[in-house]
């Protein structure tokens, strides 16, 4: 267990997590990641249905419907696994495709078989949110009609999608007649088109989706539009949110791992530049950081993992807020502390902190900014 964001992991959570960490390690570490961000390909399949075998995309899903947790709380779980992914820069669909397989499961037996396949690992998904309750400002949003035949016709664009360039299932939050609507579409459907984005972050593959007059039946809508709807939506921002953090925390620890044996090692003046008192307070003050961050993400999914969708569990809901508010400017602090500690060598392309810090930097605003998160903590909890 490299990163330990649980403080106290049970013998079964311990084997998931050195079961992850060997896996990771074995079959995409970080040359491997970035051999993979050099070339044009996405994840092989045998990756992902390897890590489906682990249950990476069945924490968040009854044992009914194929998945399962080790200690009770699927997202405890999966955001334990999201640090340890978050440590090596794993890519692919983690995030997305945790909180659509946790959507999907709350439908019941009927979209069995595609639930089925994403645990797996044999599908993959994510999930088409854009601007929606302002979560990313500037990335479009998809407007759903009637078209009369008791179908929807979905159109606009959307940027920013997580993953999306190697996806073939989208969960799509859209603005619809009747409220907020989520549809399940797939990325082959006759109107939709998907590009891949450059991004700050070379390890992900990001895209744009592109909705032209796509018609899908009723069928294709996930719970009741509206009221219900935005509860289901406010519960996935909170576990994209809690999630998200902890992929951060992962690459905060490992980041300030590789800092602090730099100062061991680094000799300057004749002695390790770790053992001159600007540096030691500097790795110390981070490294406090680090422990605040690896608490609040930990306390976080412990409590929102205990509600069910669309609870609206309100300690879970707050504390996923502050989490995401908390780490996104922590983890972008402690790379810029980082870089002072590396000096010139850390700016360069062959030095693995530059894909850290790209990494922290593309978390930081997904699925909503500190700024956002903060301001809907302080909605709930009534300070203006």
């Amino acid at each position: 267990m490299s990163v330990g964001l649980l403080a106290s992991a049970t013998p079964e959570q311990e084997l998931l997590l050195d079961s992850s960490a060997r896996f990771i390690e074995r079959t995409m570490p970080l040359p491997s990641v970035r051999e993979l961000a050099a070339g044009s390909g996405g994840v092989d399949a045998r990756y992902l249905e390897a890590a489906g075998s682990l249950g990476w995309f069945g924490m968040l899903v009854g044992e009914e419907h194929g998945g399962g947790t080790v200690s009770g709380n699927g997202l405890l779980d999966a955001a334990a696994v999201a640090a340890e992914r978050g440590a090596v820069l794993q890519p692919g669909s983690f995030v997305a495709a945790n909180v659509v397989a946790h959507l999907l499961a709350a439908e019941g037996p009927r979209h069995g078989g595609t639930l089925a396949r994403l645990v797996a690992g044999r599908a993959r998904a994510t999930w088409v949110v854009g601007d929606v309750a302002g979560l990313t400002p500037g990335a479009g949003a998809i407007v759903a009609g009637e078209d009369g035949a008791g179908g929807f016709r979905l159109a606009g664009d959307v940027r920013h999608v997580p993953d999306a360039a190697d996806c073939d299932l989208l969960v799509v939050a859209a603005r619809g007649p009747r409220g907020l609507t989520q549809f399940l579409v797939t990325a082959d459907t006759p109107g939709v088109q998907v590009r891949r984005m450059t991004s700050l972050d070379i390890t992900r593959r990001p895209g744009a989706v592109r909705f032209h007059d796509v018609r899908v039946g009723a069928d294709a809508v996930l719970g009741a539009p509206g009221d219900a709807t935005a509860a289901r939506f406010e519960h996935q921002v909170g576990t994209a949110a809690v999630l998200t953090a902890a992929e951060s925390v992962g690459a905060m620890h490992r980041d300030l791992g590789a800092a602090v044996e730099y100062a061991r090692t680094r000799i300057a003046f004749g002695r390790p530049i770790g053992s001159f008192q600007a540096v030691k307070h500097l790795l110390a003050d981070l490294s406090l950081s680090l422990e605040m961050a690896k608490a609040v993400v930990a306390a976080a999914a412990e409590s929102l993992g205990s509600g069910a969708l669309g609870s609206g569990a309100r300690d879970g809901m707050d504390l996923a807020h502050a989490a995401k508010a908390f780490v996104a400017e922590q983890g972008v602090e402690l790379a810029h502390g980082c870089f002072q500690v590396f000096g010139g060598v850390g700016y360069t392309w062959e030095h693995d902190h530059h894909l850290f810090m790209r990494r922290l930097a593309a978390d930081a605003v997904a699925f909503g900014s500190a700024q956002w998160h903060r301001g809907r903590l302080g909605e709930r909890i009534g300070v203006g």
